[in-house]
């Protein structure tokens, strides 16, 4: 009762902003992911409940995502199936995203085959979920796993390729490569580097982020260091280990940063 009067109070406050939904059982998790995602996704309003049944609150909102925890439990297990269709019911716009405690490859397929757009084992740093999360609500997927076969699946069709190349890293040596170069990087750039993913240009970053544009453009150079790349490109493409890491002696130099 409390989750569905604390879901309403906010509902005024709502009604212009995009919302993303945090369904999580746990209070404390919970909590944490709210104070997380409100302070990294200003833009839109986060929402937290303790069950899908809450989702009810929501139907004069605007519902982007649907973040759903799922625990230990398998895909297939009929209370998350249940969960799933009711999602689907009531936010038939939303995406869903689902956070696992499991990050194996059969669980991702699973989901992915189940429609779910994201799909965060939680033993992803916080970083890259937020990030994972940012592709979600601008229409790519996210999963941090290997997409060997992901074209055969029955039912699945492939989303804007924008954001989709991010999400799949092709082997452990590169998914290293990522999350180390995500921990080396400040939270502001790792949103500017969020934003160079999607391809948008500076003037773009800079109004999104709310900061000029010499600041957005001091980021990109700092990125285009710590990842030894000569280029925004090149930049993104380390992110996504799609080239292989360099030492980080190598120094790219004074590279101008060009706008796209």
């Amino acid at each position: 009762m409390d989750d569905i009067t604390n879901s309403s109070r906010r509902l005024n406050e709502s009604l212009h902003l995009p919302v993303l939904v945090i369904i999580e059982p746990l209070l404390l998790p919970r909590s944490c992911i709210l104070n997380v995602l409100r302070r990294e996704l200003a833009e839109f309003e986060i929402l937290d409940m303790a069950t899908v049944q809450s989702l009810d609150s929501t139907s004069a909102l605007d519902v982007r995502v649907v973040a759903l925890s799922i625990a230990d439990k398998p895909i297939g297990d009929p209370s998350v199936e249940n969960d799933l269709a009711f999602v689907a019911e009531c936010c038939p716009n939303a995406a869903v995203a689902i956070l696992s405690n499991h990050d194996d490859e059969s669980t991702a397929q699973a989901a992915m085959q189940r429609g779910v757009r994201g799909f965060l084992p939680t033993s992803l740093p916080i970083e890259v979920v937020v990030a994972g999360l940012r592709l979600v609500l601008v229409g790519g997927v996210y999963r941090p796993l290997p997409v060997t076969g992901m074209n055969r699946m029955p039912g699945f069709e492939p989303p804007d390729a924008r954001g989709l190349a991010s999400a799949y890293l092709t082997n452990e040596g590169a998914r290293a490569a990522f999350d180390r170069s995500v921990t080396d990087l400040t939270p502001r750039e790792q949103h500017v580097l969020a934003e160079l993913e999607l391809g948008l240009p500076n003037k773009l970053i800079a109004a999104k982020l709310n900061l000029s544009q010499s600041t957005v453009k001091m980021h990109i150079q700092h990125i285009m260091r710590k990842c030894a790349a000569h280029n925004r490109t090149e930049a993104v493409l380390r992110w996504r280990g799609r080239l292989p890491p360099q030492s980080r002696d190598h120094d790219p130099g004074a590279t101008a940063v060009t706008e796209t």
